[in-house]
């Protein structure tokens, strides 16, 4: 069996190394010619380091990053709302890693060229796919084309073949919220480990550290703002290098000041900031045509709340190569990855729509405007029973309760079968 993957991120390289030790043929076609560390952080829940292990990369993944020791929700005020252990503290068998995304894009790539070698095709950029009962067929710009048994488009929210599947479906959706994202040298705070989301919906920081501080160096840690804009305004298409402007949301923040971590500072200290609207589209009825199908942001693009997107892209990306491996037969692989993934993405897409987890914040706010002491604690206004359903709710629907996680067979499989 021959797959040929169109998009080479994290999605597609992770798909490209699980297929290759599935036993199964690869070839990947990114437009990128020439490969850069960019981005700012992103973190991955123990589902995905549990699938980039058994890759044989948790080492370098964790060497990468910072394992997050736990998740804290304030207020603006800088009251806790709610703390949850993470990783391993949480009884996981596998951490949770805050990683820069650029980092990760490297290491995989590092990785796939050593497996795969010349596979990797870069500066080529797929424009379109077609299927036929013998296999398909991903044309490239420029004229040429690749041929296999499956074509995955791992192409992003802005995806070719997805844009020719449904034409009218046009640019993605945005909820009114703009994030500015961006990287930081700052003293440690906390345990040193510690990724912190507060506020609300329509005014919320967040932040977690992707490299430790030292006796030589500070942390640096990466941090999102994030805020509703009045409605008619209109958005640039997204594209994560955009350099926004501090001034546009730093007044906004100018109160944050906490004790054990000032916002403003932590602001000031970037030297650069990206803009970027907060934006997702509508589930798919299916995902797949023929010999064709949809994978990570391609398939399921989804708010960046309850950090779950570049997790989502390696759980669909161990999931499809495990269902081609042991269905052994092409299109019937690709019917069971969609019904293991297409629902669950979707609930996920819906979910982040609502909040998530992140609900608890908007929760705090509304019931306590002037913080928890004048109402008798925080217990009196969030009861612990509630924040905990809250959390371990979303946990099920993402694939990483604990107990369910540990307990869940390997996604590793050999192909049984040649069969197209």
């Amino acid at each position: 069996m021959q797959v040929i993957v169109s998009g080479g991120g994290i999605g597609g390289l992770t798909l490209a190394l699980a297929l290759h030790q599935a036993g199964i043929g690869v070839e990947v076609h990114e437009a990128v010619a020439v490969p850069k560390p960019l981005g700012v952080g992103i973190n991955l829940l123990p589902h995905a380091v549990r699938e980039l292990t058994e890759l044989g990369l948790g080492e370098r993944v964790l060497a990468a990053g910072v394992p997050t020791r736990e998740l804290l929700y304030a207020t603006k005020r800088g009251e806790e709302v709610w703390r949850e252990d993470r990783g391993l503290a949480a009884g996981y068998r596998w951490p949770q890693v805050s990683i820069h995304r650029g980092v990760l894009f490297m290491l995989l790539l590092e990785a796939a060229r050593e497996r795969l070698g010349n596979a990797i095709r870069l500066g080529s950029r797929g424009i379109g796919a077609e299927s036929d009962a013998q296999g398909a067929t991903l044309r490239l710009e420029g004229g040429g084309e690749a041929r296999g048994d499956v074509v995955v488009a791992a192409d992003g929210i802005h995806s070719a073949i997805r844009a020719a599947w449904h034409p009218a479906e046009g640019a993605p959706r945005w909820n009114g919220n703009l994030m500015w994202r961006a990287v930081s040298e700052h003293p440690g705070y906390l345990t040193g480990r510690t990724m912190v989301q507060a506020g609300r919906s329509d005014l919320k920081f967040v932040c977690y550290p992707i490299r430790e501080a030292t006796a030589e160096r500070p942390a640096l840690v990466n941090w999102i703002a994030e805020k509703r804009m009045p409605e008619g305004m209109h958005w640039a298409r997204e594209d994560w290098n955009r350099r926004g402007r501090i001034e546009d949301f730093l007044p906004d923040f100018a109160g944050w000041e906490w004790g054990w971590l000032s916002v403003p500072s932590l602001i000031r200290a970037t030297e650069a900031v990206y803009e970027f609207p907060m934006v997702d589209r509508d589930p798919l009825p299916a995902w797949k045509r023929g010999r064709v199908t949809l994978l990570g942001d391609a398939a399921h693009p989804m708010y960046p709340i309850g950090s779950n997107g570049a997790s989502q892209g390696i759980l669909d990306a161990r999931t499809l190569a495990f269902h081609l491996a042991t269905e052994g037969e092409a299109v019937a692989g690709l019917r069971a990855y969609e019904a293991a993934r297409r629902p669950a993405t979707s609930a996920l897409v819906q979910a982040a729509r609502a909040q998530g987890p992140d609900l608890v914040l908007d929760l705090a706010a509304q019931r306590a405007p002037d913080g928890f002491a004048a109402l008798g604690g925080r217990e009196a206004v969030l009861p612990l029973a509630e924040l905990t359903a809250i959390s371990q709710g979303y946990k099920r629907k993402a694939g990483f309760d604990p107990a369910l996680l540990n307990a869940r067979e390997s996604l590793s499989a050999r192909l049984r079968s040649t069969a197209g």
